[in-house]
């Protein structure tokens, strides 16, 4: 069935608004457009041209998680805060340290985690960052006792507005990755408003 590109970009942008996550153009093709014959350059094309469209205004798409997603300005996170009652979740400095070699030094082991943080991992930490969907085993690592690997998740990326795990800030040695841990208060993180 033909398709103008005026109506390829409203039926994005409404399958966008819908469903409320990040969208590959992979998952864009095999469920909303599954009946239409779209190239993958056709979609990528109105979905530049939707996010020009949303430029200036106080929502925006972009590409998280190797996907695309509409989400709030974070410039105006503080001014949405005030219409919810929900606050922020708040995470230990022990779950972020947890998750920030994760996320860094993937695939790693429980024991791998604790040797570099200096300190033993609390079930409860791997337990949080999984239940959050942060981070999820990703098989067993061929040594004595075949530990569990953990890994980040798609929706670790989206949560934090990363588009790949090269977006994370770099860290160049060790002494970087301690510097990160040398933050001694609790921290709290906000998700992206959508």
């Amino acid at each position: 069935m033909p398709i103008s590109d005026i109506q390829l970009k409203q039926l994005l942008e409404a399958g966008l608004f819908a469903q409320g996550r990040a969208l590959t153009i992979k998952e864009l093709r095999q469920g909303l457009l599954r009946d239409l014959s779209v190239s993958r350059e056709r979609i990528s094309e109105q979905l530049v041209v939707l996010e020009q469209d949303y430029q200036e205004r106080g929502v925006q798409l972009v590409k998280v998680a190797g996907g695309y997603r509409f989400q709030t300005r974070e410039e105006l996170a503080p001014f949405l805060q005030l219409m919810t009652q929900e606050k922020a979740p708040k995470y230990s400095r022990a779950t972020l340290e947890t998750l920030a070699v994760i996320a860094y030094s993937q695939p790693v082991t429980r024991g791998e985690i604790e040797q570099i943080r200096g300190v033993a991992v609390a079930s409860q930490i791997i337990k949080t960052l999984s239940d959050r969907l942060w981070i999820r085993g990703i098989g067993h690592k061929d040594v004595p006792g075949r530990p569990a690997l953990y890994a980040t998740t798609p929706e670790f990326l989206a949560y934090f507005g990363l588009d790949s795990l090269a977006d994370l800030p770099p860290l160049t040695d060790a002494e970087s990755l301690a510097a990160l841990f040398s933050h001694r208060s609790t921290i709290e993180t906000n998700p992206p408003q959508s």
